[in-house]
C-alpha cells in the first residue's frame, strides 16, 4: 500500500499505532469466534481449518482460555 494512500495516516506513528489496535480488535474477534464455535460443538480441526491454522496451533493459543472460562472441550474420538 503506497504511503500516499488517503487510508493510510501520514503520521508514522498514527499509521503504527493503527495497526497495533488492528491487531487487538482482530485477536479479540478470534477469541470470541473461537469460544462461540466450541460451544457450538466445533471440534478443533474444524476450527483450525477455518482459521487457516493447524490443530495444535488453534489448540496451544485458545484452550488454556477455553478452560479457565468452563467451555466443555470436544475431545479427540
Amino acid at each position: 500500500m503506497p504511503a500516499e494512500d488517503p487510508t493510510v495516516p501520514q503520521d508514522p506513528a498514527d499509521a503504527l499505532a493503527a495497526v497495533v489496535a488492528l491487531r487487538r480488535l482482530a485477536d479479540r474477534l478470534e477469541d470470541a469466534a473461537v469460544e462461540q464455535a466450541m460451544r457450538a460443538g466445533w471440534s478443533w480441526p474444524e476450527v483450525a481449518e477455518a482459521l487457516g491454522v493447524t490443530r495444535q496451533a488453534v489448540h496451544k493459543k485458545h484452550a488454556p482460555r477455553l478452560i479457565a472460562a468452563g467451555v466443555a472441550l470436544r475431545r479427540r474420538q
